[in-house]
């Protein structure tokens, strides 16, 4: 899908294009959003630039993603996607700056974009561009980061109190449940970092470009200001990280004191029972008075008991969820 922004007075209006109609001059942003090879020799004929493939854009190393052709540059970068769904995903997506014009090439629906679109939609700069629509987005991205962080510090931080004092909690969930929370935001966590690493490299790069591409003070300075917050947030997730890490550790020790709660009971049990069964054991229980010999019914009430003591201690276990 071609998408086409185009400035309309104080706003940034998304232009609808038919297939196969070429992007008009006046456009500052053109997203291509899981594109065709037509679109891709639109956007190419109209920039005189080559559109990256999907194989190309997931290269990982820098010179693949971070490079100057043909007077373009090129920026490669790992954005979030579905962080609030349960199946978070990161994915590719470059930016293309070609003089004032800004492409972007992306396989995915980050929620920058949208956020991005809809606040152009409603405001943008008298003299808005490529570079000041690529400010925005990065600044977007470093947000949405942010605020992904921050929930996911919210949620460690119910974690913990679940572990380390559930009669606070009235209740609290199964072990089980509590590992595949801590693996959730784990993993979370590791995504939102590699795509602060990556933004941060874009950053360094536009920084290091700025100057050639004649970026305004105002323009560096918001640039150097992002660079500082990307540094300040992966400190932030490498701590989270370490938190997740560290109520793990936690996590499976208090599940080994449980279960040498529970062997330490089996072992008492078995101590108790010892003596009985060794007398039993040595005697036989073949005395010439027993009563029970000569019980009608001696024989099923003994079934009986057999069945009822295996019964009881198994949902005795099930009662203290030792099973």
């Amino acid at each position: 899908m071609l998408s086409v922004y185009v400035p309309r007075g104080p706003t940034l209006e998304r232009v609808s294009l038919e297939p196969g109609t070429p992007p008009p001059e006046a456009a500052v942003w053109i997203d291509l959003i899981s594109p065709t090879v037509q679109e891709d020799k639109l956007v190419e004929q109209l920039l005189g630039i080559a559109v990256p493939t999907r194989e190309e854009m997931q290269e990982i190393e820098v010179s693949s993603r971070l490079y100057v052709e043909n007077g373009a540059r090129y920026m490669t970068a790992t954005l979030m996607c579905q962080s609030e769904t349960a199946s978070p995903k990161t994915t590719a997506v470059t930016f293309i700056l070609a003089g004032h014009r800004l492409a972007t090439v992306r396989y995915d629906d980050p929620r920058p974009f949208a956020l991005v679109e809809h606040r152009l939609a409603r405001a943008c700069p008298p003299k808005v561009s490529g570079d000041t629509v690529l400010s925005d987005l990065l600044d977007a991205v470093v947000d949405r980061s942010a605020d992904i962080l921050e929930r996911i510090g919210a949620d460690v931080d119910q974690i913990s109190h679940a572990i380390f004092e559930p009669e606070e909690q009235g209740g609290r969930g199964t072990y089980n449940d509590i590992l595949k929370a801590l693996g959730r935001k784990g993993d979370l966590t590791s995504k939102v970092r590699e795509s602060l690493v990556s933004v941060g490299r874009v950053l360094s790069f536009l920084a290091n470009e700025a100057e050639g591409m004649k970026w305004p003070k105002d323009a560096r300075t918001q640039l150097q200001s992002m660079q500082r917050d990307v540094v300040s947030l992966s400190d932030h997730a490498t701590y989270l990280s370490a938190k997740v890490t560290f109520l793990l550790d936690a996590m499976l020790g208090v599940v080994n004191l449980q279960q040498n709660n529970i062997i330490k009971i089996f072992s008492v049990a078995a101590v108790v029972f010892m003596p009985p069964t060794l007398v039993a054991s040595i005697y036989g229980m073949n005395f010439k008075s027993m009563p029970e010999l000569q019980w009608h019914f001696g024989y099923p009430i003994a079934i009986g008991m057999m069945i009822l003591a295996a019964i009881l201690p198994y949902l005795y276990f099930k009662w203290r969820k030792w099973l």
